[in-house]
């Protein structure tokens, strides 16, 4: 799945992403570790792996944040 960064905090590694239908998602410092990444700016194209969004509450969870290639 592809989305934006929206915010990035370098001190605790966590932040958001906008999907393209403009749905904040947050990540946390384990799913930003394991993409390898050392800094993410706004407006930055990435790649993220999610889990759950199934229930009624639709709560996603960022498993994995990389930068998109090409």
């Amino acid at each position: 799945m592809q989305a934006t960064a929206y915010t990035y905090d370098p001190e605790t590694r966590t932040g958001q992403v906008l999907l393209d239908d403009g749905t904040p998602v947050p990540f946390d410092a384990p799913a930003f570790d394991r993409g390898g990444l050392r800094l993410l700016r706004p407006g930055q194209r990435v790649r993220i792996e999610v889990e759950g969004g199934d229930g009624e509450d639709n709560s996603r969870r960022i498993t994995l944040i990389t930068l998109q290639t090409f």
